[in-house]
Parts: structure tokens; sequence; C-alpha cells
């Protein structure tokens, strides 16, 4: 048997470690990550929308006055130019119209730009420009147009407003970042504790399970929340644990207590013919050949109950779904009432059947007779004689249903809760042969069909009330 592993020691170190080998601050800070880049692009475009519209405002509307400027200068040549541009300045209230028109040799004609840049804008004709308004250092933005006669001109535009906004809506986005990745950092850490906080119930239960507590469950919270969902799994899986648990030691103390009355027999059996000297030799043949074959007799029924209870195990794991395939229960429970019925008869019994035809499904047949013969053979054993035992079988509600009726005592209500269980035997049944897995295997056989079996009394009120049991089948 592979040893248990011990539940792994929380992580230890420097604060960051451990909180970079928490599961739920990993996801938190994946989050908070993920809601940082969406920030940023929130940012970009924010930035794009407003920065950038007044870049390609202002350039806009250099580039219309330039043009307009250049219109100007085919209609009235230079002197039309230096009109213009004395116009726009008288009209400028703001103060932020930049414009400059120079000859070949430098000459300067008109403009409120005191000197021309030493770069015109070889490489491009846009070009920045820095400036000195009023004692105030700003910048300008500007457009060079080299006209027919040769003249440059430069049209332009004071943009150290714009830069000024620019610059704060910089720093605005790079704090409103800054304490968004504050923000985002305490939201990790927040739904890191909130997570740690939830799992801490099912990691103490994890635990007290490892160390061997099986009473140990998930407490729930109320909130039906996946918290809970998961809890509440757990707790059904350790439900399961529990009864299958349960069930092996209770197997383990049935198959302890009913084999060894069948072995303490055959070997006082075998014991017996060895010991037992009847003197005539044709005797003591016919003694050993008895106790031999009643010895041989109780072995089968040892062996019998090993394989009961190997497929019961099948059953239950599952491991026979393999043998799955479309068949039709009608002729199989005709030839089980057949059999059956001569059996009945024996004892002075009448089977009666009533079968639907065309019971169509998906299983083992092997299995599913099985189950049948247990329910039938029980019928068969706890009735008394001349009694009247029935077999029906339908379709009902999209399901089969295969019920055995007999006119026996019966099971409690108590019982009813523990029939199924290996080698559980009712009052009733202690004094008839058997071992107690009957039931056990029909139920095995039916949750691997995904099904169901039902016990009930078969005339409640009445003494006595007699079984009727019902397997229920997808169909």
């Amino acid at each position: 048997m592979t040893p248990l592993r011990p539940p792994l020691p929380p992580a230890r170190g420097w604060p960051v470690v451990r909180l970079m080998a928490s599961a739920g601050f990993r996801f938190a800070l994946l989050f908070a990550s993920l809601f940082a880049v969406a920030g940023l692009a929130f940012s970009g475009m924010l930035w794009w929308g407003t920065a950038g519209a007044l870049d390609r405002q202002t350039d806009a509307a250099i580039r219309a006055d330039s043009m307009a400027l250049a219109e100007r200068f085919r209609d009235g040549g230079r002197p039309g130019v230096v009109e213009a541009i004395a116009e726009r300045i008288a009209v400028d209230a703001e103060n932020d119209t930049l414009y400059l028109l120079t000859g070949r040799d430098g000459t300067r004609y008109a403009g409120n730009l005191n000197n021309a840049p030493q770069d015109l804008g070889v490489d491009s004709p846009w070009f920045t420009y820095p400036l000195l308004l009023d004692g105030v250092a700003s910048e300008a933005r500007l457009l060079r147009t080299t006209l027919p006669n040769g003249d440059i001109m430069l049209v332009g535009r004071d943009v150290g407003d714009k830069l000024e906004l620019r610059a704060l809506l910089t720093e605005a986005i790079i704090w409103s970042s800054a304490a968004a990745a504050v923000f985002a950092l305490i939201g990790a850490l927040l739904l890191r504790n909130s997570l740690e906080k939830r799992l801490l119930p099912t990691y103490a239960t994890a635990a007290a399970i490892a160390a061997g507590d099986m009473s140990h469950r998930v407490p729930l919270s109320g909130r039906k929340d996946e918290f809970d969902r998961l809890a509440e799994s757990m707790n059904t899986m350790l439900d399961r644990i529990a009864y299958l648990m349960e069930g092996v030691r209770g197997v383990s103390d049935a198959i302890a207590h009913d084999l060894r009355t069948p072995i303490a027999r055959a070997r006082a059996k075998l014991e017996y013919a060895l010991n037992t000297h009847p003197g005539d030799g044709q005797s003591e043949s016919d003694a050993l050949r008895a106790a031999i074959e009643q010895g041989i007799a109780d072995l089968d029924g040892i062996t019998r109950i090993f394989q009961a209870v190997l497929r019961i195990a099948e059953a239950e794991a599952g491991s026979r779904r393999a043998a799955f395939a479309p068949l039709d229960l009608a002729p199989l429970l005709e030839d089980a009432a057949d059999l059956y019925g001569a059996s009945a008869e024996e004892r002075g019994q009448q089977l009666q059947a009533a079968i639907e035809p065309a019971l169509t499904m998906v299983g083992d047949r092997d299995l599913l007779l099985q189950a049948v013969a247990n329910l039938l053979d029980n019928a068969v054993k706890f009735s008394p004689p001349e009694a009247v035992l029935r077999l029906e079988a339908r379709r009902e509600e999209g399901a089969i249903e295969i019920s055995v009726i007999d006119a026996g005592p019966g099971l409690s209500a108590a019982e009813r809760m523990r029939a199924g269980e290996r080698f559980f035997r009712a009052d009733g049944a202690r004094t008839t042969p058997g071992s107690g897995l009957g039931l056990s295997l029909v139920r095995a056989v039916a949750g691997l069909h995904q099904g169901d079996l039902v016990l009930e009394d078969a005339r409640p009120g009445q003494q006595p009330p007699g079984l009727k049991a019902t397997l229920r089948l997808p169909g």
C-alpha cells in the first residue's frame, strides 16, 4: 500500500515569498494585471482623443492658413501676401498666430517672428521652434512653404498652452495609473485574504481527514456560491468514502463470521471421517465419500460467496461497463420466469408473470439476469407453500420497472434501510440458507446501470406484508 503523504506545510520566508506562494494572490495579481492593462489602454485612447486631437487640430489650422496665403500670392504676388499677413496679425487677439515672409537672401518682408529659425525644415516642412514671448519661454509649431518666386513663408501657432495641457494630461495619466496599480494591489491582497478565509475550512477538513478523523465535514456558509457547491461536493464525497470504508469493515467482519462456520464444518466432517473407523472397509469408504462430498459442498458455498463479493465489487467499480450492449429484457425475463416457475412448483407455489414486450435498453445481459434471478430466488425462498408470486415488467415514464412480489414476512422500515449491505440478513432470514449478498448484488447492478432498487410492502397493513422489490432501469 502506498503511504499517505502528509499535507504540504505552509510557505515560509519573506512576506513577498509567502504572498507569491499563494494561489489566491497569484490569481488576484493576474486580475490586477488585466485591470492595469485595461487602464493603460483606456489612457492611451484618452491621450489619442485629447492631446492627439489638439495636435491634429493645430496642424490642420496651420495647413489651411498656409494654403490660403499661397492662394493670395497667386492673386496679388508678394504684396498681397504681405498685406494678408498684416491683416491676420492685426485681428489676432490671442496673439498665438505666427508668420514670417523672407526672400531668398533672407530679407524679412512681413511677420511677427523677429528672426528666422536656423533650420528651415530641410528634411521636413514641419518643425518646432522655441519662442520667448513676453519673457516667457514657449514653443511654436511651424510649416515652411516656398512660394513660386522663391520667397520662404513660415506659418505657425504658439502651442505653449497646448503643451502645458498635454503635460497636465500626462501627469494626470501617470498619477491615475499609479493609483490604479496601488488599488489593484490592494484588491489583490483583499481577494487573496478572502479566498484564503473561504478555503481555510476546506483545508482544515482535508487535514483532519488525512489525519484519520473521518467525522469532519466542510461547513457551509449558506450563500450557495461556488465555495458552498465545492463544500457540498466534498461532503458528499466524504460521506461516500465513509460509507465504503464502513462497508469494507462490515464485509471483513461478515466474511470472518460467515465463512468461519462452513470452513469449520467442512474441517469437522473431514476430521470425523478421518478418525472414524467403522471396521468394515465398504462402510468406511462410504463414510469418507459422504464426508468428502459434504466438505466439497461447503467449500463450493464458500467459493460462491467469494464470487458474489467479486461480482458486486466489479459492478460497484463500473468495470463491467465494457460489456454493455443493446438488449431486449422481455425474453430474458421470460426465461427467468420459466426457470424459477419450476422451482416455485416444487415448493407448491405459483409464479405468475406479466411482462410487456419490447423492453429494449443498453446494459450487461448477464448481470441483469443475475439480479432478476436473485430477486426471484428470494421470493421463492421466503414465501410459504401455496403462495402466489408475481414477476411484472413494464415501461413507465421513460424507465423500465421490474417488480418481484412475494408473500413472505417482508422487511421492516429499519431493515429496508440496511437491505443491500453486504452480508446483512434480516432477523426473519437467519434460519434460511444464504449469505446476505443477493440484494447487495441487485443494488450494485442497479447502480451500474444508473438505476435504483426500491423495496416496499407488497400488502401494506396485512400480515404477512410480503415484499415488493422493484428494479428501475433507464430505458
